[in-house]
């Protein structure tokens, strides 16, 4: 058998690599001819226009939305939104929400309010059931709108606009839930507590910029420009019916990435939307010296415009190790709102 001499061996190998870096870096770049607005090392910011209220998801296209479809090749959906009910966890400064029973089979009968409903033109005792709602637009799965987050002594958010000129006592005026657009893109889940070996982090985890690298390299995942990113801390593992095991869910919801991170997947990365499996996506408390208790959000929502998931259901995914997919979300269209909520996104793989 014929010896192979070390060198050529080595430079095989090399050239072999060469040939996969090359590939992913043209996969890259031909992403980055699809992206508009995102610029490496400054991210998205105010670019779009004074009177813009759409922030990154202004980089979406036909062109992106195809591709992203194209991920979807078995046809298999994962339902990514949590069940929300009177008794779910929320964050202590959301109000608490009730569903009531409005109309009801008997009630109707009782009341005789509608001549429709008596047995002259209704022989068949056709009667129905209604609720009402009182819910907080910040609970349960969702998307941050860009109003959701003020900063400064004017009360300003997403690109310039103030309290004293859209804000109003039925909502906001501009960057309201209606302006989040239909979101089909490509989808990336980094298992950081799979990663770790753990079932959920521990409390107040910071998530860093190296737990991300080790996460997509131990998945064998890439980023790419336009790209929504989320991590799973592994919190909702404990959300069960509705979130009613408030102690447990606290216990792990304070685990979040810090600002560093929240700038290193938007500026290098180019990532349209950052999402999590908590209720604030971010390290709580914030980390000491911050000047801010919110400082993610503030880059995120307001200097970058780029909108944020939280409490979306990762499990699933997680259980069949599913990093890549198509992530497709529409938020209600309820004028004045703050936030998409009560959502129920979908991964399709």
């Amino acid at each position: 058998m014929k010896t192979i001499p070390l060198y050529v061996t080595l430079l095989t190998a090399v050239a072999i690599g060469s040939i996969h870096f090359a590939s992913a870096e043209k996969k890259i770049s031909d992403n980055k001819s699809q992206i508009k607005g995102w610029e490496k090392g400054v991210g998205w910011g105010w670019i779009w226009g004074k009177d813009d209220e759409v922030g990154a998801f202004n980089a979406m296209t036909d062109e992106t939305r195809s591709s992203a479809l194209k991920i979807a090749k078995t046809g298999k959906v994962y339902d990514l939104g949590i069940t929300y009910s009177r008794n779910s966890f929320i964050w202590p400064g959301h109000s608490p929400g009730e569903v009531m029973t409005f109309r009801s089979p008997e009630g109707v009968a009782r009341q005789k309010d509608h001549d429709f409903t008596f047995p002259a033109v209704n022989s068949i005792g056709n009667r129905w059931h209604s609720c009402a709602l009182f819910v907080n637009d910040n609970v349960a799965t969702q998307i941050d709108g860009l109003a959701h987050i003020t900063v400064g002594k004017d009360n300003h958010w997403y690109n310039g606009f103030k309290e004293s000129d859209w804000g109003g006592n039925f909502g906001v005026r501009k960057c309201d839930a209606t302006t989040i657009p239909p979101v089909v893109a490509r989808g990336v889940m980094l298992d950081i507590a799979g990663f770790k070996g753990v079932d959920a982090l521990e409390s107040q985890y910071g998530i860093t910029p190296a737990d991300i690298d080790a996460s997509m390299a131990a998945q064998k995942v890439e980023l790419l420009p336009g790209d929504c990113v989320f991590v799973r801390t592994g919190t909702l593992r404990y959300w069960a019916t509705d979130g009613a095991d408030h102690e447990k869910i606290t216990n792990h919801d304070s685990a979040g990435i810090t600002l560093a991170t929240a700038k290193y997947l938007v500026e290098k990365y180019g990532t349209m939307m950052i999402g999590s499996d908590t209720s604030g996506l971010e390290q709580q408390p914030a980390p000491e010296g911050s000047k801010t208790f919110i400082p993610v959000h503030n880059y995120l929502l307001v200097e970058q415009g780029v909108h944020i998931a939280e409490f979306h259901y990762l499990e699933d995914l997680a259980k069949d190790k599913v990093y890549e997919f198509c992530y497709v979300a529409s938020t209600n269209k309820i004028a004045g709102t703050t936030a998409g909520f009560t959502m129920r996104p979908i991964a399709m793989k």
